[in-house]
């Protein structure tokens, strides 16, 4: 697995690496906050736009962590290569490997059915996607059941044009 580690750092020193939150992240412009509770998303705007939305949160032992968070990267795609390959459009990153994307699970959402991300219909991802882009988020995750997320490691390397890889767990690296 040495071939990994000399991967992300050639990738780090050329550019391509996810950049770090707080030197990239815009003043946080939209406030975007979840309700695990009710699967819902609210978000609000210093340009005065307003959503709500449904969403798919962490299914029972998925759990989608809470907390408050900054995204600190943006991919307009991502595939996930753990969950065999599914696309993962408009994605904001906010803690770990934990995202806002679009599904095409639409008919799921409205309760929990994701393995942790926050899952939106695809108009919505595109839309909460531009305006985070454009001003910057605070993400705010709470109510619903009483289980946490573990805290994954980060195993997201970014790439040019706005693409993502994410790298296969390692056999030293636990499965989150």
């Amino acid at each position: 697995m040495r071939w990994l580690g000399a991967l992300a750092l050639i990738f780090a020193m050329t550019g391509w690496a996810a950049m770090d939150p707080a030197a990239c992240a815009p003043a946080a412009g939209v406030r975007v906050e979840v309700d695990l509770g009710q699967q819902v998303m609210r978000v609000s705007a210093q340009s005065g736009e307003s959503y709500e939305w449904p969403i798919s949160s962490g299914a029972l032992g998925r759990a989608t962590p809470r907390g408050e968070f900054r995204p600190y990267a943006l991919f307009p795609m991502v595939h996930s290569w753990k969950y065999g390959n599914e696309p993962m459009p408009y994605s904001i990153f906010f803690h770990g490997q934990y995202a806002i994307h679009g599904t095409e699970e639409v008919d799921r959402l409205g309760r929990p059915a994701s393995h942790g991300c926050i899952r939106l219909d695809p108009r919505a991802a595109a839309t909460l996607y531009a305006l985070v882009s454009r001003e910057g988020a605070v993400i705010r995750i709470g109510g619903g059941p009483e289980f946490m997320a573990r805290s994954p490691s980060p195993r997201l390397i970014g790439l040019p044009g706005g693409r993502a890889l994410e790298l296969a767990p390692s056999e030293s690296t636990p499965d989150h």
